[in-house]
């Protein structure tokens, strides 16, 4: 049991699907050295705890924040051996108050695993970005009422 998941049984043959494996971690400072080593220390821990062999990856998105600007976090990956994965890099949204010198990744990974087994990861000060499901604010009954009775008619009258 890995982070208080029990991972299920993995039957042979079972198939592949495309999963994300999220993960991000902050920089102290623009400079391409920090962010080549927080991208690899964040991107060496994504593979470690999900168990992910590189040639299993679809592609990977890297975004930073506009505050980060040194050098392309895709280069960390290369610098780890990642010759033949498609790597993108943009930056996030400027969101007011959002958390500064940030550097996310998204993974695309062909796995067996289910999603509740995926471990996502956020070190350091990004581990403020991921708050526990229970913090989420529920959507108000009455809009999914509206939702579903909006769907419904739109089936139908297809």
């Amino acid at each position: 049991m890995k982070n208080g998941r029990t991972p299920s049984p993995i039957p042979p043959n079972a198939p592949l699907l495309c999963r994300g494996v999220r993960g991000a971690t902050v920089v102290s400072e623009n400079s391409a050295e920090a962010i080549l080593f927080a991208t690899r220390e964040l991107l060496y821990t994504m593979v470690q705890v999900n168990q992910i062999d590189p040639d299993m990856v679809a592609s990977a998105y890297f975004t930073t924040t506009e505050d980060i600007t040194a050098t392309y976090p895709a280069v960390a990956a290369r610098q780890l051996g990642w010759f033949d994965v498609p790597l993108l890099c943009g930056h996030e949204m400027n969101v007011t108050n959002g958390l500064p010198h940030c550097i996310r990744i998204l993974l695309h990974w062909n796995t067996p695993k289910s999603a509740k087994e995926i471990i996502h990861v956020y070190l350091h000060e990004a581990a403020a970005l991921r708050p526990d499901k229970e913090d989420v604010p529920p959507v108000p009954a009455e809009e999914i009422e509206m939702v579903m009775k909006h769907w419904q008619q739109e089936t139908i009258s297809r």
